[in-house]
């Protein structure tokens, strides 16, 4: 008697993203006004963003972006990016990062009802651990995150020894926190997101 197949058994589907805004979908390039505060005046969306969040929709999976930043600066910055993508903003001055309150404060937004299959993705170090502490899988941005601090442009300017020194140093930086996986862009989302499937699969959790 012939054997059955056995069917490849499918990882889990993810419950939700979230994304930190500037630094992460959208870049200002480290660039700032003389008072400190950033400056909405360079904004782009990061290389990659676009495609990676059109590929969670198609897959249904709800998204939200977080940032620390002003209200009025928030929307000027988030304004290339698709409307169905949920804003959350968390008043800084109430738990800021690293605590986990705005990461939950997002996915109850969202409607999630579980931890389980949630993951952050953000350049910004404080964030991060934010979403560590929140229990989520966390991704880290090496070369577009306030770690190496420099616009696109900037950056395809780099010699690629300097690009690789800078990649270099962000990447033991965020490791060093503890997130469970570092890319360089959102161009490389794709394949990260589906390695942590596979990790779930295997029962490995955050």
């Amino acid at each position: 008697m012939p054997h059955a197949e056995t069917l490849p058994i499918a990882a889990p589907s993810l419950t939700a993203v979230l994304f930190g805004l500037s630094g992460c979908l959208v870049d200002f390039g480290a660039r700032t006004h003389q008072s400190g505060a950033p400056s909405a005046d360079h904004a782009e969306v990061t290389p990659g963003a676009l495609d990676s969040l059109r590929s969670l929709q198609q897959q249904q999976i709800p998204c939200a972006w977080l940032d620390e930043l002003p209200p009025a600066l928030s929307q000027t910055l988030a304004a290339g990016l698709p409307a169905w993508i949920k804003p959350s903003q968390h008043p800084a001055t109430i738990n800021p990062w690293p605590a986990p309150n705005a990461c939950w404060q997002a996915l109850m937004a969202l409607n999630v009802e579980r931890l389980d299959g949630c993951v952050l993705v953000s350049g910004e170090p404080r964030l991060l651990q934010a979403g560590l502490n929140a229990g989520l899988w966390t991704i880290g941005l090496a070369s577009c995150g306030s770690l190496c601090g420099l616009a696109p442009d900037e950056w395809q300017a780099l010699s690629q020894k300097d690009r690789e020194r800078l990649r270099g140093k962000a990447t033991v930086q965020l490791f060093g926190l503890g997130v469970h996986s570092v890319i360089d862009h959102l161009g490389e989302l794709d394949t990260c997101l589906a390695d942590i499937s596979l990790r779930r699969l295997k029962g490995e959790k955050p």
